[in-house]
This record gives C-alpha cells, sequence and structure tokens, in this order.
C-alpha cells in the first residue's frame, strides 16, 4: 500500500508539473507567435528564430501528456482477473513461402494450455513457390492458397482468407480472432492470457512482443528495442487509462464483430488504417502485458530500409485515408474519453518527421538568405553544421531511452552480455534516424509491398530453455 501512495504521489508530481509547465510555455509560445504579425518589422533570421521557437513551444504543449504516459509506464499496467468462460478463436495467418518458420509457430500454438477444442488456426499460403501450404496442413491448419501477383499486401491476403472463412465456416461461428505473423512463436499460457481480456468485455487486445533474435546484431536489437518502448511509453499507460493503444502488425485478437462485413484494410500498413477506424467507431484498444508471443526482427540493413521505408509510406496513406476522420471525431465523439483517444490516436498517425522536414527548410532558407553575402554553400555547410551539432547533442538522451528499456525489461529480455547492450545503446538512435529519413524517401518513392524473409530456427522450447537457463543464474 505504501509503493501504491507513493507511486501515485509521483504521478500527482508529475501532473502537477506539467501542468504549470505548459501555461509558461503557452505564454512564451503566444509572445513569440504575435511577434508574427509584424514579420514586416523584423528580418529573415528574426522570422526563422521565431518560427523555431514556435514548433518547440507547439510541440511541448501537444505531447506534453506523453510524459504522464511514460511516468505511468514505469510502474503500472493493466491487470485482468481470471476468465469465466473459455471462448472460441479463430487464428490467421497469412504466410508468403514462410516454410522455415511456420512450423514452429504452429507447434506453439498447438502447446497452449488453452483447450484446443476452442481454437481453429487458419493459413493463407499467400503466392507461396515453396512447401509453406503443406507444412501448414500437417501442422494442422485449415490452409487456403491465393495467388494474385497485383494485390500482395498482407491485408488483401487477410480479405481473402476472411472471405474463404465465410463460406466455409461462417465468419460470425468464432467469437474472436487472433493475427500472427508466420515468424512468431506464443508463451503457452498466451491464449489464455487473451481471453481473460476478451471476457472482461474488451474488444481489441494487443499483447507483449518479445524478440527471439535480439542479441543477433544491432539492427535486430534496434527492433526489439522500439516494441519494448512503445510497450513502456504507450500501451501499459493507455491500457490503465482504458484508452486507445495501437495495433502494431501481429499479436493481437479483435471481436468477429469488427469482420462481420470482411476485411477492408488492404493498404501497405493495415494495422494503421485497422487502428484509427476502430478508434473514430469507439473501440478501446486494450493491451494485455501477461500474453507475451516472439517474433523476428531483420538482422540486413538493407532489408529493415526496406521494411521501415514500406511502414512510412503505409503511414502516410493512413493519415491521409484516417486522419480526416480521426480530427472531426475530435470534436463530434460523445465523451471526453473519445474526444481524447481520436486526439491520441491522430497525434500518433500524424507523419511529423514531414512536418519537420517543412520546418527545418523553411527555418534553413531564411538563415541562409540572412548569411547569403557569405555564399551560398558557405551558409549550406553552416546550417548543415548547426543541424549535425543539434543531432549530436540529442544522441545521449536518445540512447538513454534504450538504457530504460534494458533496465525495465531486465527480466523479460533475454541474457545479453554486458559490451553488448552498450553497444545497441549506442545505436539505438540511429534506428530512429533510419525511421525519419524513410519518411522522407517515402514521401517522392513509389513504394510496392516485398516480403520479409524470416529464417530462424529457434523454437518455442528454445526460449522456454533460454529463460530457464536465465533465472537459474540469478
Amino acid at each position: 500500500m505504501d509503493i501504491l501512495n507513493s507511486l501515485i504521489n509521483l504521478i500527482n508530481a508529475a501532473v502537477s508539473y506539467i501542468t504549470s509547465y505548459i501555461p509558461d510555455h503557452y505564454d512564451k509560445f503566444y509572445k513569440v507567435f504575435t511577434g508574427l504579425w509584424h514579420f514586416n518589422e523584423m528580418n529573415a533570421f528574426q522570422i526563422a528564430n521565431c518560427l523555431r521557437k514556435n514548433w518547440n513551444y507547439v510541440l511541448t504543449v501537444l505531447f506534453a501528456y506523453h510524459t504522464v504516459y511514460l511516468f505511468t509506464g514505469m510502474f503500472l499496467t493493466r491487470r485482468f482477473k481470471p476468465a469465466k468462460k473459455n471462448h472460441k478463436y479463430a487464428v490467421l495467418i497469412a504466410a508468403r513461402n514462410e516454410e522455415k518458420v511456420i512450423g514452429n509457430l504452429l507447434e506453439s500454438i498447438k502447446k497452449q494450455d488453452y483447450p484446443g477444442e476452442l481454437v481453429t488456426v487458419f493459413v493463407v499460403a499467400d503466392n507461396c513457390t515453396d512447401n509453406t501450404a503443406l507444412i501448414a496442413r500437417q501442422g494442422g491448419a485449415v490452409c487456403y492458397e491465393r495467388f494474385d501477383n497485383e494485390h500482395r499486401t498482407k491485408g488483401f491476403a487477410l480479405q481473402f482468407l476472411l472471405e474463404r472463412i465465410e463460406e466455409d465456416f461462417g465468419r460470425q461461428s468464432f467469437e474472436g480472432y487472433f493475427i500472427f505473423d508466420a515468424d512468431n512463436l506464443l508463451k503457452k499460457d498466451y491464449i489464455t492470457r487473451m481471453n481473460e481480456s476478451f471476457d472482461e468485455g474488451e474488444k481489441i487486445i494487443t499483447s507483449y512482443r518479445n524478440t527471439k533474435n535480439f542479441d543477433e546484431n544491432w539492427i535486430s536489437a534496434s527492433y526489439a528495442l522500439h516494441w519494448l518502448r512503445s510497450i513502456r511509453a504507450s500501451h501499459r499507460a493507455r491500457s490503465v487509462f482504458r484508452l486507445a493503444t495501437n495495433i502494431q502488425g501481429t499479436g493481437f485478437l479483435f471481436a468477429s464483430e469488427l469482420v462481420k462485413n470482411g476485411w477492408k484494410y488492404t493498404s501497405l500498413t493495415e494495422d494503421r488504417a485497422f487502428t484509427a477506424d476502430a478508434v473514430v467507431m469507439g473501440y478501446h484498444i486494450s493491451y494485455n502485458d501477461a500474453a507475451e508471443f516472439y517474433d523476428e526482427q531483420p538482422v540486413n540493413l538493407r532489408i529493415a530500409l526496406r521494411q521501415r521505408i514500406r511502414w512510412a509510406k503505409g503511414h502516410i496513406l493512413a493519415f491521409v485515408e484516417s486522419g480526416p476522420g480521426l480530427f472531426k471525431n475530435i470534436f463530434t465523439a460523445k465523451g471526453f474519453r473519445d474526444k481524447f483517444m481520436s486526439y491520441d490516436m491522430f497525434v500518433l498517425i500524424a507523419p511529423r518527421p514531414l512536418f519537420s522536414l517543412a520546418r527545418r527548410l523553411i527555418v534553413g532558407a531564411l538563415y541562409i538568405a540572412v548569411y547569403i553575402d557569405k555564399g551560398f554553400f558557405a551558409c549550406l555547410w553552416t546550417v548543415l553544421w548547426w543541424r549535425l551539432g543539434w543531432r549530436i547533442s540529442n544522441h545521449l538522451p536518445a540512447a538513454c531511452m534504450a538504457v530504460y528499456v534494458f533496465f525495465t525489461e531486465r527480466h523479460r529480455i533475454k541474457k545479453i552480455s554486458f559490451p553488448k547492450k552498450v553497444w545497441y545503446c549506442f545505436m539505438w538512435p540511429f534506428f530512429d534516424i533510419i525511421g525519419t529519413v524513410s519518411m522522407y524517401i517515402a514521401l517522392v518513392t513509389k513504394v510496392t509491398w516485398k516480403p520479409i524473409p524470416h529464417e530462424s530456427k529457434i523454437t518455442i522450447a528454445d526460449v522456454d530453455e533460454g529463460i530457464r537457463g536465465k533465472e537459474k543464474t540469478k
């Protein structure tokens, strides 16, 4: 009880700090912004400084509540009671040439401590040229094969799969649907834990995403840290406050009512579109910290960049498609919670790197206009050096987030040597830089969906053995 009271006091102190901090920044923002009305009395340098400060103050106001998320996620997450009823589920797996890994996923599903008769596994072998379909059927799954080179996204594969389920079983014959990627592995109590959330009335639930090849290299480690950062910085807090968190591609469950008319999310990032639509319709998206699954991450920089560019393109398209509905919902939703969820999701799907790029180009051009007498390229180099200095000064704070994740998730991350952890923390900020650059590339290039190769031979037994080995060394 003392710990809980201390935690509550800490959160209250954080909220008090933010609420006192915002008015101060609002006042500064107002003073700087009103200065723009007199831009005819200002030189280019003063206008540039005015725009730069405005941007910082706006971001402070818009994202101040994320500090509360971070403090809350540090200590709290939502817990669910044991379920009173076991519900009937279907598992959906979209697989393209996944013969090396899909058998391990199906084996981890078979080993669940949840009643097997209440779980039916469906696989769509999507444009496969290997033995994915054969292995899926041997593993006990109902497998449909699809061949369509014009519509190649995961969303189209899921759309096809749910159409076949409607024809042969009826979509409403299942109470809920899980979605997994073929390279995933489930802890033995995964479905039991997710059923606890579903039994409490939650309609959409995401789960704890761990990584089976965490320490393969800095790229896989950066992906792993990225997913864990999402958990600590958003999922846990949003679940505590009964808000909507975001779906991230795999490892989630939703009620069959959401697909009573089929699956319509076929973009490059179907998860973002699904999330945004769900929030507009008033659904809360919860998170279950006890339901844990493992994912395989890319280890090749070229493949990682290709995937990040696809994510970025899908991010932009999702904002164009769903942003207006979310923005409208901020003002038209019935209750404050639904209004705030729409605002929170609108901020989440907004392609902020593009807005930042526009601001930097404008400010940079104004600075160059001031110092153009020194020569254009001399001015350009000055602006670039300023930008590089900013990036270097922000490298350590960004790396500290990786340190924070390693510390808070130390009991669930596999055993990794200290030198490797230091290296991963140092390289972690570059992962976000890659994400920003990918957004710029995606804006001006045509992006098509391409599969990410999965080759890890790690099984759920290997993962369990690694956990037991770590526990023995404590």
